[in-house]
């Protein structure tokens, strides 16, 4: 359930000012040990970190600084004691079309279901916004079809594949699998 913030802070160990309780309206409740909230800026830094320690051993595409920036408004994050344990993005890729991006969770929060409400947050969030069709890009795909996802080929995102893949240095051998959902 997503929950709006009022101007009370409601994550311990944690001060925010107006300006950033505007911005983390959507916040989901975990195992009541910490919460999923959209990103702020001052998360780039951790975010960047947690993605790159994934991609240094293959998991997941690296992540720029300034690619983390250009997309903080479509990231949720997973806060716990402070820290990011969590993150997650849903990025629009056209009219009809969105992408679950960026999944990860740190090593020593694995087990708690984080990363399962962090991909509900992002369908929830496409269903909010009128997206009818939502694809990630995984190692993974089994985590995805838990949700409903199927595999499919990956010509049938040329969106994503003439949009960022052709970018990849893994482009053309990419070795994702393409996994898509219907909303409606």
């Amino acid at each position: 359930m997503i929950t709006k913030r009022a101007g009370k802070n409601k994550t311990p160990g944690a001060a925010r000012s107006s300006k950033t309780v505007n911005r983390a309206k959507a916040v989901k409740k975990i195992k009541k040990t910490g919460a999923i909230r959209k990103a702020l800026i001052k998360d780039v830094k951790e975010l960047h970190c947690l993605i790159n320690e994934f991609a240094s051993e293959q998991e997941m595409l690296p992540r720029s600084m300034n690619e983390l920036y250009e997309h903080i408004r479509d990231m949720f994050v997973y806060e716990e004691e402070g820290g990011i344990k969590g993150v997650c993005a849903l990025h629009v890729v056209w009219a009809d079309l969105a992408e679950v991006r960026s999944l990860a969770v740190s090593k020593e929060a694995r087990g708690k279901g984080i990363g399962r409400e962090q991909v509900r947050t992002c369908l929830e969030e496409a269903g909010a916004i009128g997206v009818t069709k939502v694809f990630a890009l995984t190692y993974i795909p089994d985590f995805f079809r838990r949700f409903g996802f199927d595999v499919v080929d990956k010509a049938e995102l040329p969106h994503k594949i003439w949009g960022d893949c052709i970018r990849c240095p893994k482009f053309p051998d990419c070795n994702e699998f393409a996994v898509v959902k219907g909303l409606r």
